[in-house]
């Protein structure tokens, strides 16, 4: 990271805690951990929460913004029915393939797989959800990582959205309406405020979770890279995990969060002028100075059942720099658009969303 970031950092540490910190030499989001969330004080100054002081209010917009459908109700008629991500006749093959399969090493796999997304954290984590253009599966791939990483963990799970430009994560994660965004959030926030104050600005998500979006389906002026670092620096202190579904490259905001998360997800489309842009993010990424390929997962996503390249071929080339690479098939329940239901998604979907969101909380959890 450069000097300005760095010099960002120490300023924005400042506002939120409000307590000087003089000689902070930071150079990541992660070596803030400790002082950010438990800055020094002098022996006989008040703490938070002292009965003796009052809690300063947050502040106050103002107006309040109106609260907006995330799907025009004429449109969502349009949806129909969810499919289910498996046909009829390929669930029952799909049933019996597992009677005959070796049920210890399918157990020990998903044993494994829980373990690395249950691993406790002492800070909260940021992943950051990025592809080379749009319409490959981004804002999918933020849902399930979300959706999953919520399922296995007890502690509070984020979803959020960097991407203004009409953005589908809030469709994605079923929310029928939003309101606040993380523009207004980051107005809003103050370090008096408890979980409970924060999470009444946020979308709760139908099976657990919380989302906050980047708008409100509008076009409108993009998420600007001081209100993503305010917000993403600041709601670490509430959250596990935070997903950030970002723009595409080479989107500042994308760029900033790619460079400043704990561990990163490069969604690839499976075409051939896919995997060679996502070959040179990679590349760029093995570039920056605080090592970070090693903690890039990428995800290799089928938009079509016809994908004529060859899925080995592509995995090969995209593992050359030294990254993971966990092929999600095509599904038809993800591919119909619309809320994405759990229940709904094929069983190779479901077990490919779980590697993917085991894979990326190894990294996550790996840098300090």
């Amino acid at each position: 990271m450069t000097t300005g970031d760095d010099d960002w950092q120490r300023d924005l540490v400042r506002e939120l805690t409000d307590v000087p910190q003089p000689g902070d030499s930071a150079s990541h989001p992660a070596d803030l951990e400790s002082r950010s969330e438990a800055p020094p004080r002098t022996p006989n100054a008040p703490r938070a929460g002292d009965p003796r002081i009052p809690a300063p209010a947050p502040p106050v917009l103002a107006s309040a913004p109106e609260s907006l459908p995330t799907i025009d109700p004429r449109l969502a008629i349009a949806l129909g029915r969810p499919q289910h991500g498996d046909s009829t006749a390929r669930r029952a093959g799909a049933g019996l393939r597992r009677l005959t399969a070796s049920a210890g090493r399918e157990v020990a796999e998903q044993t494994r797989y829980a373990e690395e997304l249950q691993r406790p954290v002492t800070t909260g984590r940021v992943v950051a959800v990025t592809s080379i253009r749009g319409g490959v599966g981004k804002s999918t791939v933020s849902a399930l990582l979300g959706r999953t990483l919520n399922h296995y963990r007890q502690d509070p799970v984020l979803t959020l959205e960097a991407d203004a430009a009409l953005g589908t994560l809030p469709v994605r994660m079923g929310a029928e309406s939003v309101r606040w965004s993380a523009g207004d959030l980051a107005r809003i926030l103050t370090p008096a405020m408890q979980l409970t104050d924060v999470t009444g600005y946020l979308v709760p998500v139908a099976d657990g979770g919380w989302l906050l979006p980047a708008g409100q389906g509008r076009v409108g002026a993009p998420l600007d890279v001081a209100t993503y670092r305010t917000v993403t620096l600041a709601l670490r202190r509430y959250f596990a995990v935070t997903v950030v579904d970002c723009e595409t490259l080479p989107g500042e905001v994308a760029r900033t969060a790619m460079d400043t998360a704990h561990a990163r997800v490069v969604v690839a489309p499976m075409t051939a002028e896919g995997v060679h842009g996502t070959r040179q993010v990679l590349d760029w990424l093995a570039s920056l100075p605080h090592s970070a390929l090693a903690s890039t997962v990428v995800a290799l996503s089928a938009a079509t059942p016809d994908a004529t390249l060859d899925t080995k071929a592509a995995t090969a080339h995209l593992r050359e720099p030294g990254v993971t690479v966990v092929p999600l098939p095509y599904d038809r329940h993800l591919a119909q658009g619309g809320p994405i239901h759990t229940a709904k998604l094929a069983r190779d979907t479901r077990d490919a969303a779980v590697r993917l969101a085991a894979e990326v909380m190894r990294r996550a959890v790996r840098v300090r």
